[in-house]
């Protein structure tokens, strides 16, 4: 798959898809959280919300680097079924990026715009290192974005 191809993939994907499966590795060992997330218009960062009082925040505090899985799992939407991994490292948003990335996600999730606007919540962005596509089981495609 070339790599206009993977971009229309992944864009059709993240606009269909509201859930990801997120991956942070704990002094206790990997842990993973269903999450609510948004992706860029670049495809560069995928933004999901935490509150700082769970063990995810814990394990991205003392290790940035996550995986994000999500799929098209849904039987009825399509016949060809894949996932896609994004690798990358996850950071909370500060700064002059709070207000664009905190938009961009509730564009997509405005029935979570209480959640993010608790105190103790908290915006995250992962900066994506690669996307790795597997189709079919076995069919693995890797985008690397440089």
């Amino acid at each position: 798959m070339d790599e206009k191809q993977m971009r229309r993939l992944l864009k059709n994907l993240f606009q269909t898809q509201r859930l990801a499966v997120l991956a942070t590795q704990g002094e206790n060992g990997p842990y993973t959280s269903l999450m609510a997330f948004a992706a860029t218009e670049d495809l560069r960062r995928l933004l999901f919300a935490t509150d700082r009082d769970t063990r995810k925040y814990r394990n991205m505090s003392h290790n940035p680097s996550v995986a994000l899985l999500i799929d098209n799992r849904n039987p009825e939407r399509s016949r060809t079924h894949f996932a896609v991994t994004a690798v990358g490292k996850a950071v909370p948003v500060t700064g002059t990026e709070d207000e664009v990335l905190r938009s961009a996600f509730l564009r997509k999730h405005p029935d979570l715009r209480e959640f993010l606007d608790k105190e103790g919540c908290t915006l995250f962005k992962c900066s994506v290192e690669e996307y790795v596509l597997v189709q079919n089981f076995q069919d693995v495609s890797v985008y690397r974005l440089g």
